[in-house]
């Protein structure tokens, strides 16, 4: 800890004078908005992309998925590396892998091309992300700092939820491919404001080397555990349909190994005095553990819910690709009200309570949301929840950051926060795996057991539950359609209402996990300052 208050730049350093700082922020934020509109504006396009490019429904999800895995197995890579060459260098040769990728993303025909170009976007965004959270913890200090970390953090939960409308106005109005090439002309943009405003800041501790093996360990641990809960659905958990062996079960066999082997030479790395990718003991830090817990639960349930929550409004509910993003806008509402409104909450109420009370509205929302689903809901209603849970998200986004970092040294903030984003994208990659599968297979029961109490013939109901369940829904609307499959496609539409019941019940029990680990964090800085001058004005007074 000294190391880090000896390195950390004094409140009225140059860089904290520097009247360009907000200038760099703004830079930032604007990447940062493209990393994470570029995570969710796919989720209104994707019932489109699904017809297009005639995706299976787990074509689908590694579309989603793959974007988050490259994204969590190569952030704390990235942090490191930008450590030893430079932030605003790493952030730059991001930005331009991620815009070039958007290209390629746009212009696909096919299944495999759309996964590719998505897996190279999430090598660009990592490589950009873990530099802006560093970057700001390098050039702005005390309150500037919080403030800075509180329009990083509300760009998260804007972008999120603008994602959405974007995608479903640029669908409706031109083209699903111009999600993606929206990207090229706002990366300018970026490039140019990064060039002229965005200081050039490394770690200056020495060490240049970069943990390759650890690298490799990291990347296969969390791949092939990711891997094995995509396919689990299609191959098999145990057995394949053929009564050999599923490469499943070795598959996440291989990422815990891999996975535990990368602890391991992390450790064997600081005992030799080496550099490693992780510190391992940041997660002695008790705020940084706990907070991180917290980070990755929360992401897992947000993100499971903004994959099935479209193609549930789009397939079985009717609206079309815009309408569903004017629908999530209401997100989006309660995200920026309440943004502005948040530094006084944390003064007042400290950033853990802020924290805690931005997840209990999340949890509520996701929750009352999956009881009040129907084929009849309102519009009204969905929005309220969503305005609900936006609240949540803008209220905890923010503080929850604020809370894993605070007790970090500077000289460790590019690991720091290399590795609680890794955290939040692991979340999310695990959230498309997870909750899509559910959603699948809850698909799949829902509809059999509904076409089987119409009395369907059993051939005709394995056929009709494949489609519907391989098109993740999507083959709903052309059932409804004709005058001869309208029964089952009602059928079938009641189905996808009763798996999305189920898959944001879950998400909202998974958030409320999140927020019993915050219960764990230790108090708040401003509390214990408080606590203690109340003792010495009461040892004054004696």
């Amino acid at each position: 800890m000294a190391s880090g208050s000896r390195l950390a730049p004094p409140e009225n350093s140059e860089a904290t004078r520097d009247p360009r700082r907000w200038w760099a922020l703004a830079a930032v934020a604007l990447g940062v908005s493209l990393i994470v509109m570029d995570a969710t504006v796919v989720n209104v396009a994707l019932p489109v992309v699904i017809r297009d490019l005639s995706l299976s429904a787990t074509q689908a999800e590694w579309m989603n998925a793959v974007y988050s895995l490259m994204f969590a197995a190569l952030l704390h890579v990235s942090g490191r590396a930008g450590d030893i060459w430079g932030r605003r260098r790493l952030f730059i040769v991001g930005l331009v892998v991620f815009v070039a990728a958007s290209l390629m993303a746009g212009a696909s025909d096919s299944a495999a091309a759309i996964i590719g170009a998505r897996l190279v976007q999430g090598i660009g965004a990592s490589l950009m992300l873990p530099s802006t959270l560093s970057t700001l913890n390098a050039i702005f200090q005390g309150r500037e700092r919080a403030n800075a970390f509180a329009v990083w953090g509300s760009t998260i939960g804007g972008m999120a939820a603008i994602g959405p409308l974007v995608g479903g106005w640029l669908t409706t109005d031109a083209s699903w491919r111009w999600a993606f090439w929206m990207n090229v002309p706002v990366g300018a943009v970026v490039l140019a404001l990064t060039l002229w405003s965005v200081p050039h800041t490394r770690d200056e501790t020495g060490g240049r080397t970069l943990d390759i093996t650890g690298a490799i360990l990291s990347a296969t641990g969390l791949g092939s555990i990711v891997f094995a809960l995509i396919e689990g659905e299609r191959f098999g958990w145990w057995w394949q349909t053929s009564g050999s062996l599923s490469p499943v079960p070795i598959l996440l066999a291989v990422g815990v190994l891999a996975t535990v082997a990368f602890i391991l030479s992390q450790r064997r790395r600081v005992r030799a005095g080496l550099k490693v990718l992780v510190d391992l003991h940041l997660f002695g830090i008790r705020s940084f553990r706990y907070g991180a817990i917290a980070a990755l639960v929360v992401a897992l349930g947000e993100f499971g819910l903004l994959f099935t929550l479209p193609l549930l409004l789009q397939n079985a509910l009717g609206y079309s690709a815009l309408g569903t993003g004017w629908l999530i806008v209401a997100l989006a509402a309660g995200t920026f009200l309440v943004s502005g409104a948040t530094p006084q909450l944390t003064q007042r109420m400290g950033p853990r309570a802020v924290v805690r009370t931005g997840l209990a509205l999340e949890a509520i929302a996701v929750g009352g949301l999956a009881l009040t689903l129907s084929s009849h809901v309102a519009s009204l209603g969905v929005a309220a929840w969503l305005f609900l849970y936006g609240l949540g998200v803008g209220i905890a986004t923010a503080q929850l950051t604020s809370v894993i970092l605070i007790d970090v040294p500077v000289h460790q903030s590019g690991q720091a926060s290399g590795l609680q984003s890794t955290v939040r994208q692991l979340g999310s990659s695990l959230g498309v795996a997870l909750l899509g599968t559910l959603l699948i297979v809850s698909l799949g029961t829902f509809t059999s057991s509904r076409l089987e109490a119409q009395g369907v013939p059993a051939d005709q109901v394995q056929a009709i539950t494949e489609s519907v369940r391989g098109s993740l829904g999507g083959v709903i609307p052309s059932l409804e359609a004709s005058k001869q499959t309208w029964t089952v496609g009602n059928s079938a539409s009641a189905a996808l209402i009763d798996a999305t019941r189920v898959t944001t019940g879950a998400a909202s029990i998974i958030i409320l996990g999140g927020l019993a680990a915050t219960l764990a964090l230790p108090r708040d800085p401003t509390s214990r300052r408080r606590d203690e001058d109340d003792a010495d004005s009461n040892t004054a007074s004696a």
